[in-house]
C-alpha cells in the first residue's frame, strides 16, 4: 500500500485513500484509522439471513441498509460502518454520508475472523458513547450474540448475552424478535 500523509483534520480523506487503493473497509474510531478485510462468506451470511428476517417485519417508516456509517455526534472524522444498520426510510434520500447515532433503530456488528477481544470492546464504547440506542454484537467464534441497550454516560447500562439458536429479543418498533438458530459458524481456529 502507497504511504499516505494524513494532515490533522484529514482522517476522512486518508480513510478514503486507502478504501479506494486497497480496498479495505475503513472506519476511524476514536481518532483511529481502523481497516478490515471485506467480510467472507459466513459474515456476510449472518448479515444476509438478519436482513432477510428483519425487512418484511420492519415498519413502513424503517429500512435495513449495509455499507451505511454513523458519525460521532460533532465529529464527521470519527465514524463507524456497521454490518447492518436500521434507520428512517428517508435515509434513502438523504445526501449526507454520515447518519445521526440518535436516528439508529438497531446497529449490528459481526465479528469478523480477524477480530480481537479490544477491537469489539473499543467499537462496543464507541457506539455507546455516541448513542446508539440498541447494538447488536454477533460472534460466529463462538456462537453467541450480544444486545447492548440504554447507552448513558459513555456505556451500555444494559447488557443481554445468549447463543446461537436462542432468539434475540427486541424492543418495539422493531420485530419482536430475531432467530439465531440458521446462523453459520466460523470454522475452527487452528
Amino acid at each position: 500500500m502507497p504511504a499516505i500523509t494524513v494532515r490533522p483534520g484529514r482522517l476522512r480523506d486518508a480513510a478514503e485513500q486507502i478504501e479506494q487503493s486497497t480496498g479495505l473497509r475503513v472506519q476511524i474510531i476514536g481518532g483511529a484509522l481502523v481497516m478490515s478485510p471485506p467480510p467472507r462468506g459466513k459474515h456476510a451470511g449472518t448479515v444476509r439471513r438478519l436482513r432477510i428476517q428483519l425487512d418484511p417485519k420492519l415498519p413502513a417508516d424503517l429500512g435495513s441498509y449495509e455499507v451505511s456509517s454513523i458519525g460521532m455526534p460533532g465529529n464527521d472524522e470519527d465514524y463507524v460502518t456497521p454490518d447492518l444498520i436500521v434507520l428512517p426510510v428517508d435515509w434513502d434520500q438523504d445526501d449526507e454520508w454520515l447518519s445521526d447515532p440518535h436516528e439508529v433503530a438497531l446497529a449490528v456488528e459481526v465479528i469478523s475472523n480477524s477480530e480481537g477481544v479490544r477491537s469489539v470492546a473499543t467499537k462496543t464504547d464507541w457506539y455507546a458513547v455516541a448513542g446508539v440506542a440498541l447494538l447488536l454484537a454477533m460472534d460466529p467464534h463462538k456462537g453467541t450474540w450480544t444486545l447492548y441497550t440504554h447507552p448513558r454516560d459513555g456505556a451500555y447500562q444494559g447488557v443481554l448475552h445468549g447463543k446461537y439458536g436462542e432468539h434475540v429479543p427486541l424492543p418495539s418498533p422493531l420485530p419482536s424478535e430475531l432467530d439465531t438458530s440458521e446462523l453459520p459458524l466460523y470454522a475452527p481456529r487452528s
